[in-house]
């Protein structure tokens, strides 16, 4: 009996993967989609759409759900999505910003507030955190592309604004204006980036308790469960051990 609830609790966190690989994939097909439709449908004449390949790319999307993303923005029938920016407070009063892609902003906003509620947070207004964040754009190299020399002196030369080289690779910070000129010298030099896009940073981190930090990766993991969230900031850092338990349960 033990060795088949093992089994069945195998196959169960097999098919949740496979069903956030599929929202994942939903959420990275929409952002190619939006991107190709504001743009020119090419990669490279639209940085927003390299940026979004990019990033397929790195989730081993297929190149057969990439195209179709891009062809589908072509089509008269396509969906109208419009990018929304949401913010709040989570337990502890830790801020979160929120990044959708909606066709509907009244279900989207509703349901937003709702797993704020469900979780002990609230919603608040546009502004009310963002300013305690950083909007910036970053390249991400492999530490085997360059030596944190060679990397450093080309991200200075490409008017970037700060480099942080470690084993996990190379991260170069841009402003959001200037993303994508140093990623294009970047890849001239070092190739094709692993990532290239804009974010928020928090400007300082808040630590939380090992309960709070809980209570704050089930909220995000709820909000991210939303097909329309695209991406989701914090300004709260944790115990290895809370977030090794929290990816186990």
């Amino acid at each position: 009996m033990a060795g088949h609830s093992q089994f069945k609790n195998i196959m169960h966190k097999k098919g949740r993967a496979d069903k956030a690989r599929s929202k994942l994939f939903s959420k990275l097909a929409r952002e190619i989609t939006v991107a190709a439709k504001l743009g020119l449908p090419d990669p490279q004449f639209n940085p927003r759409l390299r940026a979004a390949v990019l990033a397929a790319r790195a989730e081993n999307m297929p190149k057969d759900n990439i195209e179709r993303a891009i062809k589908k923005s072509q089509g008269s029938d396509s969906e109208n999505y419009d990018e929304i920016r949401y913010e709040g407070y989570g337990p502890g009063g830790v801020a979160i910003i929120i990044e959708a892609l909606t066709d509907n902003h009244n279900r989207t906003a509703g349901e937003v507030r709702a797993t704020f509620a469900r979780n002990g947070g609230n919603l608040a207004t546009t502004g009310a955190v963002s300013f305690m964040f950083d909007h910036i754009g970053v390249v991400e190299y492999d530490a085997k592309a360059a030596s944190a020399e060679a990397m450093l002196e080309a991200a200075i030369e490409s008017g970037a604004e700060d480099v942080t080289s470690n084993e996990d690779g190379h991260q170069i910070a841009t402003t959001p204006e200037t993303l994508r000129d140093v990623a294009k010298a970047l890849e001239v030099k070092f190739g094709e980036p692993r990532k290239a896009a804009l974010l928020w940073r928090p400007q300082n981190t808040v630590a939380v308790d090992d309960e709070t930090g809980e209570k704050l990766l089930k909220l995000i993991e709820a909000l991210d469960e939303s097909d329309e969230v695209q991406n989701v900031y914090a300004n709260f850092e944790m115990s290895d051990a809370v977030i090794q338990k929290m990816s186990v349960a």
